[in-house]
């Protein structure tokens, strides 16, 4: 019988961390990743101040830093054919004043090979978690099935779910979630980058396209804005519009007008907000997107996960150590990590409300202004008020720091 002290299903960023974080305390952790790589395109590349502190407390500067990645500094917004710079993360506290976007596969790798050098840490590629095991009410482990449809069992005294917001281990073990309407959802695709663009994060907002370039180095990662459960028929028209919108506005990508020529270029994320009312059961906790699924607004769910598995590891630690695992620790952990949860979610469910509504029914046409709207202007002039977002997008709330056990120079 395979058996671990901890047992985590899902291999992406909270779930990786945790069985690092675990592993450095010395407890026999196994991670279950039911792909057989990485290599997923348009997963959360944003890697923000506090996660970076984090590598840094965990030793892992150096190798962070040989990752292919480009800083984001500021945001900028064409208003009337020009670029006009909406905030910058200059002025936030920290070592860290910007948002690194990496590829999540080189992150995952470089974490992998950072777990795999702590002798109780062990990684299952192709190996999916497909249902808890339960004995006298409490849940003792998972089974899994591996791609060559092998079953099997791991029995375990934690079973973590970082299964994502379509949580399978979630959904058996029946925890109910809150659920809020969502008034879009997002295209992404890629746009090549010219050296002679500006840099950074650029909004488009106009009467017929909301959009954010995200600066990849030599391409565009482009988040379109649509209405929710509009893609089958906007699929339906013709794939040109896509881009040939945007050039209308943004007069330096008129030479990449004709860049988005197939459907298939063309990602549906369905965009979902969720929490779980009890995020744990006797025996397992849920964390990252399977306790609440996150919004795009402000590309906060990778760095929420994080903080989350952060936390879990500092407080379950020592209880995994000795065995003695109960509820009212991984209540605790809900506890911890409720506070900001709620908070970024109440301000994303405002955003949706007075800026992306709005935005995507028309009401918008800020890029083809002739000149910058009272409400911006007011914003760029007042220091509180203009350090706020950056704030919140870059420190969060709650910040987590490495437990001392995982602490390496």
């Amino acid at each position: 019988m395979e058996r671990a002290t901890c047992v985590i299903a899902g291999g992406g960023p909270a779930g990786m961390i945790l069985g690092l974080l675990l592993a450095r305390g010395g407890i026999e952790v196994t991670v279950l990743e039911k792909h057989g790589d990485f290599l997923r395109d348009f997963r959360g590349d944003t890697v923000h101040p506090t996660t970076l502190d984090l590598l840094d407390e965990l030793g892992l500067r150096e190798e962070f830093a040989k990752l292919p990645q480009r800083r984001l500094n500021t945001a900028q917004l064409p208003i009337g054919g020009r670029m006009q710079t909406l905030f910058t993360f200059e002025h936030i506290p920290g070592r860290h004043k910007y948002v690194a976007m990496v590829p999540q596969w080189d992150l995952l790798d470089m974490l992998a090979r950072a777990a795999d050098a702590e002798p109780t840490f062990r990684l299952r590629m192709n190996t999916e978690a497909t249902d808890v095991i339960r004995e006298h009410g409490r849940v003792v482990g998972v089974r899994y099935r591996t791609k060559d449809a092998a079953a099997g069992e791991i029995r375990a005294d934690l079973t973590v779910a970082c299964d994502g917001r379509g949580s399978t281990l979630r959904a058996a073990t029946g925890l109910g979630a809150r659920r809020w309407a969502t008034p879009f959802d997002v295209w992404w695709f890629r746009v090549p980058r010219n050296a002679t663009d500006p840099a950074g994060v650029v909004p488009v907002l106009t009467a017929n396209r909301v959009a954010i370039m995200l600066d990849r180095g030599d391409y565009w990662q482009v988040a379109t804005l649509i209405a929710k459960g509009s893609d089958p028929a906007l699929r339906a028209g013709p794939i040109g519009e896509i881009m040939r919108g945007m050039a209308d506005t943004v007069p330096w990508l008129a030479d990449r007008a004709d860049a988005v020529a197939d459907w298939d270029q063309v990602r549906l994320l369905e965009v979902e907000l969720d929490r779980v009312d009890r995020w744990y059961t006797d025996g397992l906790l849920c964390i990252g997107d399977a306790a609440h699924a996150m919004s795009p607004v402000g590309a906060v769910g990778l760095n929420l996960a994080v903080q989350d598995a952060v936390a879990a590891a500092r407080i379950l630690a020592p209880k995994l150590i000795t065995r003695t695992v109960s509820t009212r620790d991984l209540a605790r952990v809900q506890r911890r990590r409720t506070l900001p949860t709620v908070i970024t979610q109440r301000m994303q469910r405002l955003l949706h409300v007075i800026a992306v509504e709005p935005a995507i029914s028309g009401k918008v046409n800020v890029s083809n202004a002739t000149q910058t709207p009272v409400a911006l202007r007011v914003f760029r002039r007042i220091p509180i008020v203009r350090s706020v977002p950056p704030f919140l997008v870059a420190r969060g709330v709650l910040p987590e720091h490495a437990p001392d056990f995982a602490r390496r120079p």
